[in-house]
């Protein structure tokens, strides 16, 4: 195996590691090489990655199986949601609470926990509870209720109350939707519950959302961008979304 196809193995290998799966249009963007290349690296070279029809898996992740899969979300923009968790982990401090939202743009982030010591996480995301449950740091408070598959995530009538009982430092919410003027959105209505009460209960409240979600509207609308401490996202639209922003309660980050 040469050097750069044994870096490319273990970059895709990487942003394997958290459960899901990587496009291979994606992974060559990931690699900045051609959807070929990738293809070569992974069936000619020993490593722990298969090809699964048009899509790169973790060989022996248990969670990772033609039915476990985030929809076409998981691999979506995945280079821009990596780098977006980059700069999250900037605010992530020793002995955190966080409440960790469903969906596929905080996946990235779930394998840099383990570089701190001790660190408590809040989910109703199964995807999220199987990355972080092997972490010996981490402490998992999974929150149960109904499970909902096309977002890997449950709900449940006590859910809100149950999030309000806790010591949450830090909220990282994603969402599906941001306007100007209609606020915050996601698909699915069991979300905006969880997704609330962390809000509200949080000490510091953080939307990481890439770029191609502003200017769309969802149907479960469950936050006004003054809701949140801070906006972190790519720099695409950043100056469209800086001058409709509240500048005085919110800052914007750019990954």
């Amino acid at each position: 195996m040469n050097d750069r196809s044994a870096q490319r193995l273990a970059m895709l290998q990487e942003a394997l590691t958290s459960g899901g799966t990587l496009h291979v249009r994606d992974a060559a963007e990931l690699c900045g090489v051609s959807e070929m290349t990738i293809r070569r690296d992974v069936t000619t070279q020993p490593s722990a990655i298969s090809l699964l029809g048009g899509r790169l898996v973790m060989a022996n992740y248990p969670g990772v199986t033609p039915v476990y899969d985030l929809t076409e979300q998981q691999a979506s923009h995945y280079q821009i949601k990596h780098r977006l968790c980059q700069r999250v982990v900037s605010f992530i401090e020793e002995g955190d609470t966080l409440f960790i939202d469903c969906g596929s743009t905080l996946i990235p982030l779930l394998s840099q926990l383990s570089h701190f010591r001790e660190l408590t996480v809040v989910t109703y995301a199964l995807n999220v509870a199987n990355a972080v449950a092997t972490l010996s740091n981490v402490r998992l408070v999974l929150l149960g209720g109904l499970f909902y598959a096309s977002s890997q995530s449950f709900g449940s009538d006590g859910m809100r109350a149950a999030i309000e009982r806790l010591g949450i430092n830090k909220a990282l919410i994603s969402a599906a939707g941001v306007d100007c003027e209609r606020g915050v959105s996601c698909f699915h209505f069991h979300e905006v519950a969880p997704k609330q009460a962390a809000i509200a209960t949080a000490m510091q409240r953080l939307l990481i959302v890439d770029a191609s979600k502003f200017g769309l509207v969802r149907p479960a609308y469950f936050a006004a961008l003054s809701d949140f401490d801070i906006v972190v996202t790519d720099d695409e639209h950043a100056p469209e979304l800086l001058d409709c922003l509240p500048k005085a309660s919110l800052s914007v980050t750019v990954a």
